[in-house]
C-alpha cells in the first residue's frame, strides 16, 4: 500500500516492540491512574445525574428505556468496557448502552483498560488514548483470549481500518457513528463470536405439531401457513411452553437483536400467529411478555 507523508506518532509507537513486562507495568500504571483520579476529583460513570449528561454519545439518537428497566445489570447479560479517552464521550455511550439493556462500564486510559478488560465480555476501544497506543491496547487484549474487540477510529482512513484489524479488532468503527449502527455492529459480533445453536427437533402439543426440520405446522391436522419469523417466534414459544418470554428475550432470540424500540413487531407477528392458530395459543402476560397457550 503507497503511503505518504510521515506516519503519525502514534501509529509509529504502535509498531515498537513491546517488553515482556509490559503487562504488569501496566496494571500497576492502571492503580496509579485510578489514585489520581480519585485524588483530583474525577467521577466514575455511575456518579454523573443523568441530567447532566447531554442525549446521546453517538449523534444519531438515544432511546428512551424499556417500560420498567432500569439502569445497570442484569443477570446474564452482556457486559461491555467503553475504553475512551475522553471521559464524557465514555458516559454517554455506557448510557446508550445500558438504556439497550447491556451492562456496561468505562474506563479513559490504556493502563486501566488493560486491568479492567477481564471482567467484561466486549471491549469497545478508542484508538486515541491519552497514556498509550489504542493499537497496542487492542494487541495487549486480544493475546489473553477472543474477547469480541470493535476499535473506535476518529479518522475514516483506510489505514486505521487495516491497522484496527490488524492488531486484533473485530470490527472497526468511526467515533462519529450513531447509536444504531453501533448497536448493530455490536449484535453482528456478538453473532460471529457467540452462535447459538439451531434447534431442529419437533414439537408436539397435540393438536398443535411443530416440525423444526422441515419448518411445518399443523393444527388439527392441517397444514398452517406461515412466514419464517412467524415460524421461528411460535417455535421460540413452544420450545418451553411453560415459561413467560419477554418481548426482550424474544427480540434477541428471535430477530437477533436487543434494540427495545423493536419489540412492536412482536405485537404484530404475534397477532398474525393469532389470526391463523386461534386467540388461545398464544397468551399474553401484561407486564412481562408472552407463553404458549393450549388453543
Amino acid at each position: 500500500m503507497p503511503r505518504t507523508g510521515a506516519r503519525p506518532a502514534h501509529r509509529a509507537r504502535a509498531c515498537q516492540p513491546v517488553a515482556a513486562a509490559a503487562p504488569a507495568a501496566l496494571a500497576a500504571s492502571a492503580v496509579t491512574t485510578s489514585s489520581a483520579a480519585t485524588a483530583t476529583g474525577a467521577l466514575p460513570p455511575a456518579a454523573l445525574p443523568p441530567a447532566a449528561l447531554p442525549s446521546a454519545a453517538f449523534p444519531s439518537a438515544a432511546f428512551p428505556p424499556a417500560p420498567g428497566q432500569g439502569q445497570g445489570a442484569a443477570v446474564g447479560v452482556v457486559a461491555v468496557l467503553v475504553v475512551a479517552g475522553d471521559a464524557v464521550t465514555a458516559q454517554l455511550r455506557v448510557r446508550d448502552l445500558q438504556r439497550q439493556g447491556y451492562t456496561a462500564s468505562s474506563v479513559d486510559t490504556g493502563a486501566q483498560a488493560l486491568a479492567a478488560h477481564q471482567q467484561c465480555d466486549m471491549v469497545l476501544l478508542d484508538l486515541d488514548l491519552p497514556d498509550l497506543d489504542g493499537l497496542e491496547v487492542c494487541r495487549l487484549i486480544r493475546r489473553t483470549g477472543d474477547k469480541p474487540i470493535i476499535s473506535i477510529a476518529t479518522r475514516d482512513t483506510e489505514l486505521d481500518r487495516v491497522l484496527a484489524l490488524q492488531a486484533g479488532a473485530d470490527d472497526c468503527v468511526l467515533a462519529s457513528c450513531g447509536i444504531r449502527e453501533m448497536l448493530a455492529r455490536i449484535e453482528a459480533v456478538l453473532r460471529r463470536a457467540h452462535p447459538r445453536p439451531q434447534v431442529s427437533h419437533t414439537i408436539s402439543l397435540s393438536p398443535l405439531h411443530i416440525d423444526g426440520t422441515t419448518r411445518e405446522v399443523r393444527l388439527d391436522g392441517r397444514p398452517v401457513v406461515l412466514t419464517a419469523k412467524e415460524f421461528d417466534l411460535l417455535h421460540t414459544l413452544a420450545a418451553d411452553p411453560k415459561t413467560v418470554l419477554s418481548r426482550k428475550e424474544l427480540m434477541a432470540r428471535v430477530w437477533d437483536t436487543t434494540w427495545v424500540a423493536s419489540t412492536r413487531t412482536i405485537d404484530t407477528h404475534v397477532s398474525n400467529l393469532r389470526a391463523k392458530l386461534g386467540g388461545k395459543w398464544i397468551i399474553t402476560v401484561h407486564g412481562v411478555g408472552y407463553r404458549l397457550g393450549r388453543g
